[in-house]
């Protein structure tokens, strides 16, 4: 993997447009089968320097659902990573350009934590400064970026979701 797009940098304006183009391309594979595809993570948050990959979440009902689209993403070069009970997980590009996560409506808090954070973050520019300037010192730490790394932001996100209101538990309400 090419060590530079591990990096953090700037906000890009061009992330939205290149979510927008990748969630074209899911909506395709995955139908009305999905309640809802969101753009997650720091490079969806104006203003917060990211490293420049972008992370989508794509919502489902049943986790025994997902692997069915793993062949249909692994011919718009999407290659499964993992799974767990909150999400099946994909990368694409070589260096790595997405992450995206399979959530389940029926099982585990990902979605919920995930928006909650984005939006809080969105909502409250003081606080997106105060992660940009967090990110910056583990880095400084730890240059690659490495699991260090993403330990050192894990209070930092706890607190947040528990300004946002989140709940241990939380799932995703279909309507």
């Amino acid at each position: 993997m090419n060590a530079e797009k591990e990096l953090i940098i700037p906000y890009q304006y061009d992330w939205p447009k290149k979510f927008q183009t990748e969630k074209e391309k899911l909506q395709d594979i995955f139908g009305i089968n999905a309640f809802e595809i969101e753009h997650i993570g720091s490079t969806s948050i104006e203003g917060l320097s990211s490293k420049p990959i972008i992370d989508i979440v794509v919502m489902i009902e049943n986790h025994q659902d997902a692997d069915i689209f793993t062949e249909s993403l692994a011919k718009i070069g999407y290659r499964f990573d993992s799974s767990s009970t909150e999400r099946h997980y994909y990368v694409k590009g070589d260096p790595v350009e997405y992450h995206l996560s399979i959530a389940y409506a029926n099982l585990g808090g990902f979605w919920s934590r995930q928006i909650l954070f984005r939006d809080y973050l969105r909502n409250h520019p003081e606080v997106r400064d105060e992660y940009a300037k967090l990110k910056d010192r583990l880095l400084q730490k730890d240059p690659t970026g490495s699991e260090e790394y993403i330990a050192g932001k894990t209070d930092f996100v706890y607190k947040i979701l528990g300004l946002a209101g989140w709940k241990e538990g939380q799932k995703y309400k279909v309507d």
